[in-house]
């Protein structure tokens, strides 16, 4: 059976569009297929963080962003009691970040996908990852309102989230696992300036941040221990509400705003995922997740969409096999985010900062380069390794002075 297209790309978000749209850009035929129609919303921390505007703006979508009326990030704040932290979180090429509704930029992505080239079918729900033998060859399903299609492609590209079909039925080899770590409830409210900047509030096993979105709102999410995920379920706005008090300026600032929607929430599991096989990959959470905390998620799935692209281009262009190509996507993308992943683990523990860290940041306060790495190794701009190495930590603590 003749095959109308090289890639099948389930699940058409942050993952999945990107995936479709730099591939159908690279003249291959590409199927994305979503359960849902867009625009939609979807549980997220929202945030694009300067490398991801970079993305943005290498896709040649900067301007689509920018006019969709989302207020740029310029400072990220980091509030401890004692003191705190501010700094720029990008770069001069790439100074500022985006927090969009997922109604917006989702529906961008889509768009972009299909001006591209690539079919987009919403409204389709998956049913089957069809294997023959060991390889995925094709899907199953159905539209809201058609029969059940099968379509054949070269390559099954799963966007599909946490609970990806796609690795699921491929039996995707999980490693370095580690549990909940952390639960968190947001919602938009208005009457809340943030003027540019994202903030988040440390406690003693609670957290939130606040950052500005579309249609003058702003986004208010809180955290707490995943321990306490089921007894706070039951009153998640009380406890979301006590975690705000636990910072009496911002607290009085909420009292003066007006939340504009429920609350949604979740907690989630951290792993790797082995990104690839005998006809099919990963892109995004349904590859690699990783705690909310540090907000990678959408920067993730970007990354993975670029070069989950590249190894297939080679493979399909047969400038590299395709267990060679697809080996260094996955080598490539584990590095990246190794130390990432470690960092946002030991802060969704929402433990106190042990006492050389204690130090540090004391020392990074009231240093404003040192402030800048520190926002900058927060989303992600930097990495962990660069921040905390040695030469590094000993200029902060030379800038600094005797104790």
């Amino acid at each position: 059976m003749g095959k109308a297209f090289d890639v099948i790309v389930v699940g058409a978000r942050c993952a999945g569009s990107p995936t479709a749209m730099l591939l159908a850009r690279k003249g291959y035929r590409v199927l994305a297929v979503d359960r849902a129609s867009f625009p939609s919303d979807t549980v997220s921390t929202h945030v694009l963080h300067p490398l991801s505007v970079a993305a943005v703006s290498r896709w040649g979508l900067l301007e689509r962003l920018v006019a969709t009326g989302c207020p740029p990030i310029h400072t990220y704040s980091f509030d401890f009691g004692p003191f705190t932290i501010a700094g720029a979180p990008g770069t001069d090429q790439n100074p500022v970040a985006y927090c969009p509704r997922r109604t917006i930029l989702d529906k961008m992505l889509v768009d972009a996908a299909a001006e591209s080239g690539a079919e987009i079918r919403q409204g389709f729900t998956v049913e089957e990852i069809i294997i023959e033998g060991e390889r995925a060859v094709g899907i199953k399903g159905r539209s809201k309102h058609g029969g059940s299609v099968t379509e054949h492609a070269d390559a099954i590209v799963g966007a599909d989230g946490r609970h990806s079909m796609v690795s699921e039925a491929v039996h995707a080899e999980q490693y370095r696992e580690k549990p909940p770590l952390m639960a968190g409830y947001y919602s938009y409210w208005s009457g809340l300036p943030m003027d540019g900047r994202f903030e988040s509030y440390i406690r003693d096993s609670r957290g939130f941040a606040v950052a500005p979105t579309h249609d003058d709102l702003t986004l208010v999410i809180a955290a707490w221990p995943y321990v306490e995920f089921a007894k706070n379920k039951k009153d998640i706005e009380g406890s979301y509400l006590k975690t705000i008090e636990l910072a009496p300026a911002f607290a009085e600032r909420l009292r003066s705003a007006t939340r504009e929607a429920p609350f949604a929430g979740a907690a989630v599991p951290n792993y790797f995922r082995k990104p690839y096989g005998p006809g099919w990959a990963l892109v995004g959470d349904a590859g690699y997740n990783r705690d909310f905390i540090t907000a990678q998620g959408i920067l993730d799935a970007f990354r993975d969409a670029e070069l989950c692209t590249m190894a297939l281009e080679e493979s399909f262009s047969g400038a590299r096999p395709f267990e060679d190509a697809m080996g260094e996507y996955q080598r490539t993308r584990d590095a990246q985010v190794e130390a990432m992943y470690e960092f946002t683990c030991q802060l969704a523990t929402l433990e106190p900062p042990p006492p050389e860290l204690q130090q540090l940041l004391r020392a990074v306060h009231g240093n404003q380069a040192a402030m800048d790495g520190f926002a900058r190794l927060n989303a992600g701009t930097i990495s962990p390794t660069e921040f905390f190495a040695p030469e590094n930590v000993n200029a902060i603590f030379g800038a600094a002075g005797p104790a």
